[in-house]
């Protein structure tokens, strides 16, 4: 069966209204049991067409989709393909102490804003439009979800399994992925934190990762939060 890759359909039908710098937004790390949740933010040109990169459909660079259908390897070509095409990226991050003291869905939330935040920053423009994997961004000034009782323009989508179907989700995603990735690689490198594995699970709850909470205890970087239940479920 041939994979289908995201396409810009999404970003057309806001082009075509008048919205120009149109972010697309994923995250990493939502269900991880270690390490920081990484958001991206990215914006290509207005008008680029699927065609314009037909070396990702044709050739072998078939790197930009959903993060979690692409080997390492290809989320790395496809991050430097994004970086080098897109308009704008950007990072956002919310920290396990942010986690644990507000709540894991509070901190997405605050990580979606400094994304946003940051590629506004570099485009030294605000984007138009946000297309989100999944959710809304509450409380996000300049970019409401629209009801009914609200007179603003709606600036936000939510699609549901976005990565698969828009070219900018599916580009945050590989964007946040990498970064998240490397993060804890880097991290994994202390002596004291190799026990762990994070070099190879990244933080995820694997088998090999929560026998050895058990045995040598938490770390800094553990989310506290999510051990109380896995700690239950012994």
């Amino acid at each position: 069966m041939k994979m289908k890759f995201p396409d810009f359909d999404y970003e057309n039908d806001l082009w075509q209204k008048g919205y120009r710098l149109i972010a697309g937004l994923d995250e990493v790390g939502r269900g991880s049991i270690a390490g920081p949740l990484v958001t991206a933010a990215v914006v290509f040109p207005c008008g680029i067409k699927t065609d314009d990169c037909v070396d990702l459909r044709k050739g072998k660079l078939k790197c930009v989709n959903d993060s979690k259908k692409l080997s390492e390897k290809k989320r790395k070509e496809g991050e430097m393909w994004i970086k080098e095409n897109a308009l704008a990226w950007s990072i956002g991050m919310a920290s396990v102490s942010e986690i644990d003291k507000y709540g894991l869905q509070p901190a997405l939330y605050s990580a979606f804003r400094r994304a946003v935040m940051e590629v506004n920053r570099k485009l030294k423009y605000r984007v138009d439009y946000l297309l989100i994997d999944s959710l809304y961004i509450p409380y996000i000034r300049g970019y409401p979800v629209g009801c009914k009782s609200s007179k603003k323009s709606k600036k936000q989508t939510a699609i549901k399994k976005g990565d698969g179907k828009s070219f900018s989700i599916a580009a945050s995603s590989i964007i946040a992925k990498v970064h998240r990735d490397e993060y804890m690689k880097k991290i994994s490198g202390c002596r004291f934190l190799k026990v762990y594995g994070w070099k190879k699970n990244k933080g995820y709850g694997t088998r090999e990762h929560k026998q050895a909470i058990i045995i040598h205890g938490k770390s800094k970087h553990h989310r506290n939060t999510f051990l109380k239940t896995f700690m239950k479920e012994r």
